[in-house]
């Protein structure tokens, strides 16, 4: 009876865990869809919205980490059920970071002046909408235990890599040839990289969810380096 209640208290705690995980993830894909509607729409209350909701976020990484040691200290998981859990701690905290990228994003739109004529512009949602789903993604593959899940959005990393590149020099170019325009084009090089860097970490929760379902590692990926741009 004793160890029949451990293993009950032990999976309780793990889908409490996933419960406060799923939520982070649903408030930080919300977080990224409300900051790049904002800049579209030069919606500056919005994007306000966006920074303060981050305080939510902050709060759910401190919870899970909690849970954690206390799930650790008091279940002492081996093997499998330890790998799920050191996995959570680490993944809460790479989605708090993508969380404090859309708030970055967020900051910027009120710097940002009557942006809608910058061409380079219109490729920046459809370039969230992809790193957006690949948090998703990661996120649902780590509720699911799924390697394979995991794995197709490792592969996805290339397609915002290849949307970066592509608005980093289409951006440098319109600066050279609309000098006026250098500000709020260098506004949107920071968000065009911000997203960039959650399409990075949502590929490094893949990873780790990866690694807890089979115990593996995967091997090094090639990663965006700003210098052979």
């Amino acid at each position: 009876m004793p160890e029949q209640h451990t293993v009950k208290a032990f999976d309780d705690d793990i889908n409490k865990l996933r419960g406060l995980i799923a939520e982070m993830g649903g408030r930080v894909e919300t977080a990224l869809e409300d900051a790049m509607t904002a800049l579209v729409q030069q919606d500056f209350k919005k994007a306000k919205t966006v920074v303060i909701n981050d305080e939510r976020i902050d709060a759910l990484e401190a919870e899970v980490g909690k849970l954690v040691i206390e799930t650790i200290a008091l279940r002492a998981p081996m093997a499998n059920d330890l790998r799920e859990v050191i996995a959570a701690l680490k993944i809460v905290s790479v989605v708090e970071r993508i969380g404090d990228y859309a708030k970055n994003i967020a900051k910027r739109v009120p710097k940002i002046g009557d942006h809608r004529t910058i061409e380079p512009l219109s490729l920046l949602p459809a370039m969230a909408q992809i790193a957006g789903e690949m948090v998703a993604e990661s996120l649902n593959a780590f509720a699911a235990r799924n390697a394979m899940l995991a794995e197709a959005v490792i592969e996805r990393d290339q397609i915002v890599d290849s949307f970066y590149n592509s608005i980093f020099r289409t951006l440098v170019t319109y600066m050279m040839e609309n000098p006026k325009t250098i500000s709020e084009c260098a506004h949107l090089l920071f968000i065009a990289k911000n997203i960039e860097r959650i399409g990075d970490h949502a590929t490094n929760v893949a990873e780790m969810v990866y690694y807890a379902a089979t115990g593996n590692y995967l091997p090094e990926r090639d990663r965006i380096n700003d210098d052979d741009i």
